[in-house]
Formats: structure tokens, sequence, C-alpha cells
């Protein structure tokens, strides 16, 4: 009878490890955890601090990987956290789909990093890449929920996402819609919510909270919802009473004509902040053209298939002509 290859080896442990974390209690020694957000938002650098990697930050092609471990004792296996950073903002959504699986969702994290230094694109950046998010995670449920029920139930209960957030020099008015939004928008989801930037004292925070994230560490309890200052409320310390309306006369909220809470805080979030253009959702350059990233034998093949490209859509446009000339 012959061996088992590596492969089938492997795969029997993740089957075997699956298997044993079903209902009895143990805590699972894998999490992922998804940065999205921004383009230069800053998810390559909270990265590195977490992972305390003293580098400077590269720039994210398309869906880059790394991971980190922690030990939890003598002679115990580490946990290992997977990091997952998509790149180009809202341009490259069907990169979803890789990192997020049926298999990985129970131990799943959403980390969203949005550019307050750019409010005019916060709103926009930020419901696609949800939007998107969601329309996936509902995907996965739905398969999962063919095979375990039981677990697809639990994960409609369990979805978690974190939002971190820069802190720009605003008018009090304009700080107060950013402000109130953000924190709707973060309870509406279950979220937390946390302003960061280069402060050591704020980048040891998101770790403290990456690390709850990655290694199921205690989350801090610690709060703050002054506007003024860096925000930081995690998840369930917050609550609509406290939020409370959309930063507009009483008067006005009726003019605004929305359907649902959401559409009615992105209505008044827009007027503040109108979206500049909605080309900016398709804006990323060609990384194959990109001068770091250069090959001077791929790149020469590269030219070659693009020039038989157009040889072959000229001749086919050509032939269809012909074929309706001929009709």
């Amino acid at each position: 009878m012959p061996s088992e290859t590596l492969w089938e080896i492997a795969k029997a442990e993740v089957e075997k490890r699956s298997s044993g974390s079903e209902g009895d209690g143990l805590e699972i020694g894998e999490k992922s955890v998804f940065f999205i957000g921004s383009k230069n938002g800053g998810k390559t650098t909270i990265i590195l601090r977490c992972l305390d990697r003293d580098e400077p930050p590269k720039p994210t092609l398309a869906l880059e990987y790394t991971y980190g471990r922690r030990a939890k004792g003598h002679n115990i296996p580490k946990d290992i956290a997977h990091f997952w950073e998509l790149g180009g903002g809202t341009s490259l959504l069907d990169l979803i789909s890789i990192p997020i699986t049926s298999d990985t969702l129970r131990t799943f994290s959403i980390v969203l990093v949005l550019d307050l230094s750019k409010p005019n694109d916060l709103w926009p950046t930020m419901e696609n890449l949800l939007q998107a998010t969601k329309s996936h995670v509902d995907k996965m449920i739905m398969k999962l929920g063919k095979t375990n029920s039981k677990a697809a139930s639990e994960m409609r209960q369990k979805i978690r996402s974190n939002m971190q957030k820069d802190h720009p020099d605003f008018d009090s008015e304009k700080r107060k819609v950013i402000c109130k939004t953000l924190r709707f928008v973060a309870h509406y989801y279950g979220a937390s919510l946390m302003f960061t930037s280069k402060s050591e004292a704020l980048l040891l925070k998101i770790r403290g909270v990456i690390n709850q994230l990655a290694f199921g560490i205690d989350k801090s309890k610690s709060i703050c919802v002054d506007q003024n200052k860096p925000l930081f409320i995690t998840a369930g310390l917050d609550s609509l009473s406290q939020i409370g309306s959309p930063p507009v006369p009483d008067n006005d909220i009726g003019k605004f004509n929305a359907h649902s809470p959401m559409e009615l805080w992105k209505k008044v979030y827009e007027r503040v902040f109108p979206p500049k253009s909605i080309n900016m959702l398709k804006d990323i350059k060609d990384p194959a053209r990109d001068p770091q990233y250069a090959e001077s034998e791929v790149d020469e093949m590269r030219i070659q298939k693009d020039q038989e490209l157009e040889q072959y859509k000229r001749s086919s446009s050509k032939s269809w002509k012909q074929i309706e000339f001929d009709s």
C-alpha cells in the first residue's frame, strides 16, 4: 500500500483540527485578520507595528499575506495569526474572496482603515468595501449552512468588524459630523472604532486591539468619546442613545427622504462632505508597468503578447465588419 503524501498528511491534520474545534469549547489556535481600506491609509504600518517589525512600509501591490506567532507557555504550540492586506483601495474588490472562505469564517476579523485626511472619499470607500465584504461573507455563510447549519447560525451572530481612522484638524462642526457618523457605522456593524496616527501611545492601543483579534487576548475596557481627542471605543461600549441623532437641525431631518438609518447618516455626511468623483474608485496604476517590479524578460514577453492581442482584436474586428457587409 503506497505511503501518504505530504499533502495528504497536511490535509488530514487540518481536518482533525477542524473536527476537534466544534462544540468542545477549545480555543482555535489560528486566527485571521484582514486589513482593507483607503489607499495609503496606513494598513501596512499598523501590521508591521503589531508584528514588531522595524522596517519601512512598502506599497501593497494587490493582496499581501504575512503571519505572526505568539507563545502560550512552555511546551505548548504557539498561536498563529494570519494577516492579509488588500491594496488598491476599492479597485480590487474581487480579491476579497481569496482570504475569506467558509473554512476561515469563524476565526476571521476585518480591520477597515480609512483616511480622514480625505473626508470626501471616506463614505464611498467605506460603503464599497463593506458592501463587497458583506456580500461575500453572506455567500460563505450560505455555503457553510449546507454542511453545518449550527455553525452558520452562530456566524450570523458573531460577525465583527474593526475600524482604524486618522484624526486631522477639522473645524468643530465638521469634526462632529465625522465622529458621530463613524460611531454610528461602527455601532451598526458591532465594531470597534479607533482613531490612530504615528503617535506611539495610539499605536500601542491599536496593537492591543489587533492582538485581541489575532490571538484572543482580553480586549481593553478603556473608552474615549470626546470628539476633540482621538476616539477609542471597543465594540459593545457605545450605544445609540450616547451617539445621538445625525448632526442636523430636527426640522431638517425629514427633508432627506431616507429609507433607513444608514441611508440617513450617509445623506447627512455627504451634505457636508460630497464625494469628489466616482472615478476615484477605479483609480489604480497598472502594477505590471510599475518600475519597481521591472523584470526585463517578463516585460519583453508582456509587450509581445500585448501586440499580438491588439493584432488579434484588429483582425477580429475586420472579420465581423466583412460578415456584416456580406449579409
